[in-house]
């Protein structure tokens, strides 16, 4: 059940029913008014599966994602699926996201993640960074209200609640020939806003300029009507340097993650990094935060190398990569083999496993990891 179903979502769900070895049936909705998905998509979704149900039989299981209010969706078809077992994937949550600059706080919608989450049979994080976080922050969020509050529902939710990675269709990227060229290939391949650090982007990439180093840049990723303004000043700067500018296409994009040199990171949120680890899967040298999700995704053994506390060591990183792209290529090459635990080749048969016991009844779970 997924009522935005476009980018990471619509990738983990057909990632999902194509790997696995059970039937699946994605029901979804376009990726459009986010909002609206979460308050009111689910009497759409109600809809669609009574009419599947109608059409194919009962269901043996829900997976629903963050994005739908699984409360109301169960209310809805109580009678078509009165002992179906459901599983809520949080592929993000709305309570430590960070706040948009054109938006304020409103806490409708981690609320419904929170009731979501009640009424879950488990509930399945994608990285150990975001599973600590929520249960980390939802009793501050729990203490908002004013009476009769879910304090005493929070120990069960937790002990309801694992880690479980995201799969990712990594092999698609074996086929495609390595083609790095000099000067080194900095890629910036994240959704064009503001939580994902385009003025962070723009700042140290002037910097790098500004310290004389020979690179070329490539920003990729989903865009919006209205673009990041430091965006447009780069352009201007960089010119025949900035080798691509704008949503890629998937042979476009798979060319640039085998020609990308660095792989660079200024998020400000990221729960897992499907981005990052297709990069670094294909030969890119990270340079990463070190926070969120990043210090789980990169072998700690790396760490010192790859991620970065601030904008001096974001620099530093930088200009060590592109002004010695071997030495960075030969870390780059131990990286890339350790990625290949989240194709959806290795995972799957867990994600199957444990579908089937949910399914099934079976409870099974003994730590959050």
């Amino acid at each position: 059940m997924e009522p935005y179903f476009d980018g990471s979502h619509r990738a983990w769900a057909a990632g999902l029913a194509a790997a696995s070895g059970h039937k699946i049936e994605i029901l979804s909705l376009p990726a459009a008014f986010w909002k609206w998905r979460m308050q009111g998509g689910y009497l759409v979704l109600a809809e669609a599966y009574r009419a599947a149900v109608a059409k194919t039989g009962p269901f043996d299981l829900i997976l629903a994602t963050s994005m739908l209010h699984l409360a109301g969706f169960l209310g809805a078809v109580r009678r078509e699926a009165p002992e179906v077992p459901a599983v809520l994937y949080m592929h993000e949550n709305q309570l430590t996201y960070p706040v948009s600059p054109r938006d304020r706080e409103d806490l409708t919608y981690p609320f419904i993640n929170w009731t979501s989450m009640a009424v879950a049979d488990e509930v399945w994080f994608n990285s150990a960074f975001h599973y600590e976080q929520w249960f980390d922050r939802v009793p501050a969020l729990l203490r908002r209200f004013p009476d009769t509050r879910h304090d005493h529902l929070l120990a069960g939710v937790q002990s309801r609640s694992r880690v479980m990675p995201l799969g990712v269709d990594l092999h698609r990227l074996d086929a495609e020939s390595i083609q790095r060229d000099a000067p080194p290939l900095i890629l910036w391949n994240q959704r064009w806003d503001h939580d994902k650090g385009p003025d962070e982007l723009a700042a140290a990439i002037e910097a790098l300029d500004d310290a004389g180093a020979s690179f070329r840049l490539a920003i990729c990723g989903e865009t919006f009507a209205t673009l990041p303004p430091p965006f447009e000043g780069l352009k201007a700067r960089l010119g025949q340097r900035l080798v691509h500018y704008g949503f890629a296409p998937e042979p476009e994009y798979r060319r640039l993650l085998r020609s990308a040199d660095v792989v660079l990171s200024t998020s400000r949120q990221e729960f897992f990094g499907i981005a990052i680890t297709e990069a670094v899967y294909a030969g890119a040298f990270p340079i990463l935060p070190r926070m969120l999700v990043y210090p789980e995704r990169i072998p700690p053994e790396f760490h010192d190398d790859c991620l970065y506390r601030d904008d001096v060591e974001l620099l530093e990183r930088l200009t060590w990569a592109v002004r010695r792209p071997q030495e960075a290529a030969a870390i780059a090459a131990q990286l890339g083999p350790t990625m290949a635990a989240h194709d959806w080749a290795v995972l799957a048969p867990t994600y199957d496993e444990e579908l089937s016991r949910v399914a099934a009844g079976g409870s099974g779970l003994v730590s959050s990891q």
